[in-house]
């Protein structure tokens, strides 16, 4: 097997953060274990991929993962509409978190012509939706649309508001197909297996961290638990990690540490220019070193680091772009040491992740609430 190593040097202050990325080409054949491990494994990432829940209307997803978890848990679910599952015992818990909302719409005026103006519920590139099949989420069923191209080609820099036609004619129209204020929208999407290991769908961050959190809570021996442990699904972290910022107010200073599982976006595609944010898929979990909102202590990256050796387990270290929802807790003295995946094509109706990385960030996961 090729390995292939690049070193990048990042300056924070005084101190410096040195990414190591060491991969190799993925085997060609897996284990009996590495078949029923990734048959698991996609068994629960295509549930979660396919259930909906736009920032703020996460409730079919927090009933997925309900539906997902062992039977042991027993769960609670905040005022925000986080879901926590409680295990060990002592004073100071540790936290694991990942988010369950996807980003999307939300139908913010019904136009006189029957046509739907949107509200942005999440980052994203808007044109890669238009033309595109629609579906507006009501309590009852899902309502078909399209999302409306832009009249004209020649309209590059800055594209029209996006718009989503129903077939009605008219705002009377749209509402008696049960068009409300208020509603969610997103693209239709369907989890897909591709070759080998990789798996192409939409909603991959954070379907692959909410994942990563049931596969290590089916395996957690609780006998090696030295602390609480608790493992958060939260709300609205694609419009302001607002569910998170709700946990971490309650737990305030008793907190241990945070790990934020979330994805890394990761420039191993082929457009990319590889001298930032490179993780290859298929790689291994990925230490978020450094991201927007956080820094993790390089100690606490060097530990993490240990921990994986120990365990056997794949494991990148990384900086990107983005935010994560442990850093709300570090207003409160907690370090935050986030850990992802690489995912390719984040945020597009196309993502590619690869479930092997999804069992290296289970066993993660696992290690770090038995372990660490």
């Amino acid at each position: 097997m090729k390995a292939v190593r690049r070193l990048g040097g990042w300056a924070v202050g005084q101190a410096v953060l040195v990414t190591l990325f060491l991969a190799a080409e993925p085997p060609n054949r897996l284990t009996a274990q590495d078949t029923s491990r990734i048959s698991e494994a996609q068994s629960v990432l295509s549930a979660l991929v396919e259930s909906y829940g736009v920032s703020g209307m996460e409730a079919p997803v927090r009933a997925t993962v309900q539906r997902l978890l062992p039977n042991w848990v027993r769960t609670d679910t905040d005022t925000a509409g986080n879901l926590w599952v409680r295990t060990g015992q002592g004073g100071s818990p540790v936290v694991i978190i990942a988010h369950l909302d996807e980003i999307g719409f939300r139908v913010d005026t019904i136009n006189a012509d029957g046509t739907l103006g949107l509200r942005n519920r999440g980052g994203f590139i808007l044109s890669l939706f238009e033309a595109r099949p629609a579906l507006i989420h009501t309590d009852r069923a899902d309502i078909p649309g399209i999302f409306l191209p832009r009249d004209t080609g020649f309209t590059r820099r800055t594209p029209p508001p996006l718009r989503v036609s129903v077939g009605a004619t008219s705002r009377a129209g749209a509402e008696s197909l049960g068009v409300r204020l208020g509603q969610t929208i997103t693209m239709p999407k369907r989890y897909v297996r591709l070759a080998g290991t990789r798996a192409t769908g939409r909603s991959f961050d954070d379907r692959m961290g909410c994942a990563a959190l049931i596969l290590a809570l089916r395996r957690l021996d609780r006998t090696k638990l030295k602390h609480p442990v608790i493992f958060i699904f939260s709300t609205r972290e694609e419009i302001g990690l607002e569910g998170a910022a709700a946990a971490a107010r309650q737990l305030g200073t008793s907190t241990r540490r945070v790990h934020a599982i979330d994805t890394f976006v990761s420039a191993d595609s082929p457009l990319e220019l590889p001298n930032f944010a490179v993780a290859p898929i298929g790689a291994g979990a990925v230490a978020r070193a450094l991201d927007n909102s956080s820094i993790t202590p390089p100690a606490y990256v060097d530990s993490l680091a240990a921990l994986a050796r120990a365990r056997g387990v794949a494991v990148q270290i990384g900086t990107t772009n983005g935010g994560n929802d442990g850093s709300t807790f570090t207003q409160f003295g907690v370090v935050d040491v986030a850990m992802g995946w690489p995912l390719r094509y984040s945020h597009s109706p196309a993502e590619v992740v690869d479930l092997k990385d999804l069992l290296s960030l289970a066993d993660m996961v696992r290690a770090v609430a038995e372990d660490w």
